[in-house]
């Protein structure tokens, strides 16, 4: 495949991933906001989330859903999607209140944060797989929306940067469960450090 043909299959995919944006922008709702959480499954650190609202004129090539982009590809964009968004906000929930009140509804919270921190407020709230009860926005939930949805999969590379960041930091504060490379999931390493060590103050003790 030529470079101008890459370019023409990336221009492509953009214009499929602002579909249900384009839907809304084009019956008046401006403000569209993605939402996505990072950090669901690890056994360690927090749930992160991120809201996202893009421009109309959004021409940013690359944005997918995090987990299809190497980390690199992934830093580059977190910066271009910051520069390039309307607006954007982060909201966490640390491995303390997971315990307490389960993933999905921590995931929940944090979205509402995010969602909240928003300046302008959105006309409308695409969100990946959830529902938020007691949010006073019209939303859309969206299955495998990170894969669909240019504001959803902008939400989720800024999500997944920001996490990969912390449990990178967390593991030079707690060393032995490889944080750095396997960013608080169940990896042979990390069960290792716990066999060998218990677990620390970032643990989620639900999930062990």
């Amino acid at each position: 495949m030529t470079k101008q043909e890459r370019l023409e299959k990336q221009k492509q995919h953009l214009e499929e991933m602002l579909t249900f944006e384009r839907r809304l922008w084009d019956a008046g709702k401006l403000l569209v906001a993605g939402v996505d959480e990072v950090g669901r499954g690890p056994l360690a650190g927090p749930v992160v989330t991120a809201a996202v609202i893009l421009p109309r004129d959004f021409s940013l090539l690359g944005v997918d859903d995090s987990k299809k982009l190497s980390p690199k590809r992934r830093a580059e964009l977190y910066d271009a999607i910051k520069e390039a968004a309307v607006s954007y906000a982060f909201g966490r929930r640390e491995p303390q209140r997971i315990d307490e009140i389960n993933i999905l509804e921590a995931t929940k919270e944090a979205m509402l944060d995010a969602i909240r921190a928003l300046s302008p407020r959105p006309d409308h709230v695409l969100i990946d797989a959830v529902t938020l009860k007691g949010l006073e926005l019209p939303q859309s939930s969206i299955v495998h929306g990170d894969a669909l949805s240019a504001s959803i999969a902008a939400a989720s590379i800024l999500a997944k940067v920001e996490r990969d960041r912390e449990m990178e930091r967390m593991a030079v504060v707690y060393p032995g469960y490889a944080f750095e490379s396997n960013k608080g999931y169940g990896t042979k390493a990390h069960y290792e450090g716990l066999k060998a060590l218990g677990p620390c103050p970032i643990h989620r003790r639900s999930f062990l």
